[in-house]
C-alpha cells in the first residue's frame, strides 16, 4: 500500500493510504473543487488532489482542491499568495504577507475546524477555542492591517484566525449562523 505525504491547511502532515479516494471518481473531485469558489474564479482554476496531482490545468493562477483535509469534502480554492501561506503552514516554515492573499470556502468546514489560535493544536476537535465557519472568505494581509479586527468568531462578522501566528489571516464567513464554537464568549 503506498501513502503520500500531505500538506494540509492545518498545517499538519498527515499520512493518507492512496485508497482512501478509491470510490471517487476523479469529475467528483472536481466538482467538488471548483464548488469552493465562484464559477468566475473556479471554472479556470487549477484543480489539484491532496496528493498533489493535477485533475485539470488552470490559466488564471487560482488552485482549488476538493477537501482542505484528507477526506474532509470540505473543498478550499486559493490564489497564489494564500497557496504559498498553506505551503509554509505545512512545512511549519516562516511566512509573512507582503500583499493581499484571497481563498474561498464556499461550502464552509463542517466537521473539520480548528483552534482559533493555534494552527498546530495536537487535538483541534477538543480546543477550547475551536471554530467551524459555514460559507467563508479568508483574506490574508500585512500584520499591520489585521489591527482592530477581532479574535473572537462569536462577536459576528470579520475575525482573526491565528492571530499570534504568521498565519494569521481574516476570516469572512458569509452566513454567521452556520459558526460553530466551543468555549467562546457570546
Amino acid at each position: 500500500m503506498k501513502t503520500l505525504q500531505l500538506t494540509t491547511l492545518t498545517g499538519l502532515f498527515l499520512i493518507l493510504t492512496t485508497n482512501v479516494y478509491a470510490g471517487e471518481s476523479k469529475q467528483a473531485k472536481i466538482n467538488r473543487a471548483m464548488s469552493a469558489a465562484p464559477m468566475s474564479v473556479s471554472k479556470d482554476a487549477t484543480i489539484m488532489d491532496n496528493d498533489g496531482t493535477i485533475l485539470k490545468k488552470g490559466s488564471n493562477g487560482w488552485t482549488c482542491l476538493p477537501n482542505v483535509m484528507p477526506g474532509d469534502k470540505n473543498p478550499i480554492c486559493n490564489d497564489e499568495t494564500w497557496m504559498t501561506m498553506m505551503n509554509a503552514l505545512g512545512n511549519k516554515e516562516e511566512f509573512t504577507a507582503d500583499r493581499i492573499g484571497l481563498s474561498y470556502m464556499l461550502k464552509g468546514d463542517k466537521g473539520a475546524g480548528v483552534s482559533n489560535s493555534t494552527p498546530y493544536h495536537a487535538d483541534h476537535k477538543n480546543a477550547k477555542d475551536y471554530v467551524e465557519t459555514g460559507p467563508h472568505l479568508m483574506v490574508i494581509v500585512p500584520k499591520e492591517l489585521l489591527n482592530g479586527i477581532p479574535t473572537d468568531p462569536s462577536v459576528g462578522g470579520p475575525y482573526i484566525m491565528w492571530g499570534g501566528t504568521p498565519y494569521a489571516h481574516i476570516m469572512i464567513p458569509i452566513d454567521n449562523s452556520k459558526v460553530l464554537m466551543k468555549n467562546h464568549k457570546h
